[in-house]
């Protein structure tokens, strides 16, 4: 399979992974190393040995998808009427069927002659133009100007282009090649007729939907509502503007996260910092409306990892408590109230990444009735280190028909995620060179409407 990447042409072959590697190289053995376990919870997966509850990464992707299923059953949630303008990113609730006929009317497909019966022809001193009334007849032996896109006069023949024809002394015209009846006319309902299907429901609206939807006769389109997510960003020790000072840190995750989001389907509504405080994360997450909840932070076992204890607070149900896969496994999803779900990011900014593509990215594309992407393989050129048991997920840049797994790539860090193309998915054990893994796309690498962020 030819590797999906933003790069492509010369600038593919031309690009120098050795030399992007340089800038992304050190040792990060320490991040191959396990962290400390979450605790345990009931509800989780059978434990392996002395290792962590927790859930097998591809059950966990399975659980969120199956979550947001459950809610789009119950919850029945209704269409929204959205201007065009409006639509770039959703899923059609309803068949998009043809307003009219396409083409209207029958229209030229070449700037030429419009021409009747055998030449030579007499050519009208009126041209036809686009946009204009229907002309009058043509009679044989007779031909008139028509630009691309012009009615065709009724008794019409066939269209000669400009370059197929030649003016005589008297002003006739004549081809200098043989004219087809039916030539370079775009008959009325060549493309479709009126109360045909274009596109069924579930299909994702991208630009060429947009302008299909305008040519069949559309202001708005009836689309699946996107999914509403509020970000809570916990913690004390982050900065939201200058360098890091004080044993304070900048907060990656705000500005990182929303964008994200948006670039998953979803609305976000709001993006709030409450610092470590059980009780403005419980009033944060009993007071919010949203869909989703996104926290960051706070889901291990720490002095001031709240989210565990306020969840066991509200009554909350854990569908995942942990997740078997690194970086990330402190990662979780909860039921909070009937339609409403929230999704506990850990604090590591790759960590965080994992637990989006892990939890997040399933929720919410089956909340927006997305398809999912189709899975694929890539061999990777080289050794992917891997843990002794849990899935890992490794930034990888693409090129041609191979994947390459990009250093800085423990759980802090974001060097490695923001040079990167893909997330190589790594059993336990590591991969080899040459070994296909999966890859999970970037929005901003993968193929159709993933590009859009606002």
């Amino acid at each position: 399979m030819t590797a999906r990447s933003l790069r492509s042409g010369e600038d593919a072959d031309e690009f120098d992974v050795e030399e992007a590697l340089a800038l992304v190289k050190e040792d990060n053995g320490a991040a191959h190393r396990a962290p400390a376990p979450p605790p345990k919870a009931s509800g989780s997966a059978s434990e392996q040995g002395a290792h962590h509850k927790a859930t097998p990464w591809t059950e966990a992707r399975a659980t969120a998808a199956r979550a947001a299923r459950a809610v789009t059953r119950s919850a029945r949630r209704a269409p929204v009427s959205v201007r065009l303008e409006d639509a770039l990113g959703l899923t059609l609730a309803a068949p998009l069927d043809a307003l009219t006929d396409l083409p209207s009317f029958n229209t030229s497909a070449m700037d030429g002659w419009a021409v009747a019966g055998p030449g030579p022809w007499a050519v009208r001193d009126e041209g036809v133009l686009a946009g204009h009334a229907e002309p009058a007849p043509l009679t044989d032996g007779e031909a008139a100007r028509i630009a691309t896109g012009a009615r065709i006069p009724p008794d019409t023949t066939a269209v000669l282009r400009s370059e197929h024809g030649q003016t005589d002394e008297k002003g006739r015209l004549h081809a200098t090649r043989e004219v087809v009846h039916g030539q370079d006319i775009r008959p009325r309902g060549q493309e479709c007729r009126s109360g045909d299907q274009l596109l069924p429901p579930g299909a994702l609206v991208t630009p060429a939907v947009l302008g299909l939807a305008a040519a069949a006769g559309y202001d708005t389109l009836a689309a699946v509502p996107r999914p509403r997510v509020e970000v809570l960003v916990l913690g004390d020790e982050l900065l939201t503007e200058g360098a890091p000072r004080d044993g304070l840190i900048r907060d990656a995750l705000g500005p990182m996260l929303p964008p994200w989001l948006r670039a998953l389907g979803a609305e976000v509504t709001a993006v709030r910092r409450l610092g470590d405080s059980a009780e403005a994360l419980r009033k944060a997450v009993t007071g919010s409306d949203a869909d989703v909840i996104v926290t960051t932070g706070g889901t291990a076992a720490g002095p001031v990892d709240h989210v565990h204890p306020v969840l066991g607070r509200l009554g909350a149900e854990l569908l995942v408590d942990g997740v078997k896969v690194r970086p990330g496994h402190p990662m979780l999803l909860a039921r909070t109230k009937e339609n409403q779900h929230l999704v506990g990011l850990p604090g590591n900014p790759l960590a965080a990444v994992s637990g989006l593509l892990t939890l997040a990215e399933p929720l919410l594309r089956t909340l927006a009735a997305r398809p999912a992407p189709e899975p694929y393989t890539l061999p990777l050129r080289d050794e992917a280190h891997g843990h002794p048991y849990d899935t890992r997920l490794v930034p990888v840049v693409l090129r041609g028909d191979s994947a390459v797994p990009l250093h800085y790539n423990g759980p802090a860090m974001l060097r490695g995620i923001a040079a990167a193309d893909a997330l190589a998915v790594v059993p336990p054990g590591g991969a080899r060179p040459g070994q296909e893994a999966e890859l999970l796309d970037l929005p901003w690498a993968s193929a159709g409407i993933g590009v859009c962020f606002t």
